[in-house]
């Protein structure tokens, strides 16, 4: 093979060799195994596979005689910390991602030059399917100039809204209710219909999640002045845009961090509640949802809207 071809399947400390423009001190991390749910394709939801890492990272001469002080150069801990740091902000589909964002943050450390980050896939096939790649640190840009930060926005209402009062007639006055308020997030339960059997608990998940979905979007459709939002970018723009946002769980529980094991609407109303730092609820139909502890507020419902 070439000298090329030979790098490019060797551990990054080669390239890193071969390609600095003058020799460098050099960090790396061999072969770290994790744990983790990642990938893009729907068999990779719900089940965990092995990720192999390899990180080398070339860092600057101290300006000073280290002295055997721990504090004073680029430790170990930082490689498996940014690692351990990303792997726990969000789920992620790519590898790419990931890699990027182990680079960005291990770049952040005031002696590290350039990072080779590694990643592979040994659970995926015979071989271990992977990505590299490899980030310098850019020269600093000038300081940017002062702009006041902007006020902290308010938290929006969260509204939990029962299947039956999602399909009574007076839905409109108790919009005009929420409405009056400003922002609110609605989640809504789907209709007390059987689901799709399955034998795999994965699968029932999945199915549940895209009936809260369809009740979702179905509520959606009922009112004008209501958007169905799936990804938190969409909701944060909602909220920011005042709207009454109708809430579709699935991408959002699918994509988090720490697995979200009850996917019915009143746990879900919790989980959300903790991410947007919402206290109380407002409860259309619904009875407050188990282990909830914060205020909650009823609207104004009838035995036929379905309390």
């Amino acid at each position: 093979m070439t000298d090329e071809i030979t790098q490019a399947f060797d551990h990054p400390e080669a390239r890193s060799a071969a390609t600095a423009p003058e020799p460098r001190d050099r960090l790396s991390l061999r072969d770290h195994i994790r744990e983790v749910e990642i990938g893009a394709f729907e068999t990779e939801r719900g089940r965990r596979q092995r990720l192999r890492f390899n990180v080398v990272v070339e860092v600057a001469p101290p300006d000073a005689p280290i002295g055997d002080d721990v504090d004073r150069i680029l430790s170990y801990d930082n490689l498996t910390d940014a690692i351990s740091a990303e792997l726990g902000a969000e789920r992620l589909n790519l590898l790419e991602t990931l890699a990027e964002r182990i680079a960005a943050r291990i770049l952040l450390k005031p002696r590290a030059l350039r990072v080779f980050v590694r990643i592979e896939k040994l659970d995926r096939g015979p071989g271990a399917l992977g990505v590299e790649i490899v980030r310098a640190r850019q020269p600093e840009a000038p300081a940017p100039l002062e702009v006041p930060s902007e006020p902290p926005r308010p938290a929006p209402q969260l509204v939990l809204l029962s299947a039956a009062a999602a399909e009574d007639a007076r839905l409109s006055s108790w919009l005009d209710a929420v409405a009056g308020k400003g922002a609110a997030v609605l989640v809504v339960a789907p209709a007390a219909l059987p689901l799709p059997e399955t034998r795999d608990p994965e699968a029932a998940r999945q199915v549940a999640l895209l009936a809260l979905d369809q009740a979702a979007w179905a509520l959606a459709g009922r009112d004008p002045r209501l958007i169905a939002v799936a990804a938190r970018t969409e909701l944060d723009w909602a909220i920011g845009e005042g709207r009454l946002a109708v809430w579709a769980p699935a991408k959002m529980v699918r994509d988090a961090a720490q697995r979200v094991e009850d996917v019915s609407a009143p746990a879900l109303a919790v989980w959300l509640a903790g991410r947007l730092g919402v206290g109380e609820l407002v409860l259309i139909g619904a009875p407050p949802p188990p282990g909830w502890s914060g205020a909650s507020t009823r609207l104004d419902v009838s035995a036929r809207a379905g309390d």
